[in-house]
């Protein structure tokens, strides 16, 4: 049974998933299939006997997806939304954007408001560069401030629709369901590499 599970595991991340019939009625917007999604990560994490110490959170925001990345294989991938300006980098505080670009884990703790935080390193070096070249170039006012607390979260509580719909809502962090947030906070540690591309 085990190395049927196995086996499974294995077709499905050479085929790099599919949603099942009822992701794709729940989840309509989706349009990038999602990479073992309804397999447990614990599970997959078992029976591939990955070293969480390799494992890196890699977020697409053109295609609305956070994936689990162990040697450059996607293990397992989410449906996310993002800031209300899901398309440009992050320059400053209030543009509602997700910061691009390679982060580590600083921080993580339960939260009231949307289940868990996974806090990431939003400003760091590479972010206080090009937030001074944006001051520079005058892309961005004299005044302006660089901001924080930028992280990865869940929804308020019964607002998975948020994730299914792609409301952007957030202020610049990255939002799943609470499911899903869950999931990934228990396999998820400080020091992990998040990378974040367009």
């Amino acid at each position: 049974m085990k190395y049927l599970f196995l086996l499974i595991i294995l077709i499905s991340l050479s085929c790099q998933g599919q949603t099942s019939p009822e992701g794709a009625s729940k989840n309509q917007k989706q349009k990038t299939p999602l990479t073992n999604y309804y397999i447990p990560l614990e599970k997959l994490a078992d029976s591939l006997k990955l070293l969480k110490s390799k494992a890196m959170i890699k977020v697409c925001k053109s295609k609305y997806l956070l994936s689990i990345v162990v040697d450059s294989k996607v293990i397992k991938s989410y449906p996310v939304v993002l800031g209300f300006n899901p398309i440009d980098d992050k320059c400053k505080e209030g543009d509602g954007c997700t910061p691009e670009g390679v982060f580590k884990i600083k921080a993580m703790y339960p939260n009231k408001l949307w289940s868990k935080f996974i806090w990431f390193d939003y400003p760091n070096e590479a972010s206080r560069k090009k937030f001074k070249e944006s001051k520079k170039n005058k892309l961005i006012p004299e005044n302006a401030s660089i901001g924080g607390d930028v992280g990865i979260h869940g929804v308020p509580a019964g607002a998975d629709y948020a994730i299914d719909e792609r409301q952007n809502w957030t202020l610049g962090c990255v939002s799943l369901k609470n499911k899903d947030i869950n999931e990934i906070y228990k396999f998820a540690f400080v020091g992990m590499k998040v990378e974040i591309e367009k």
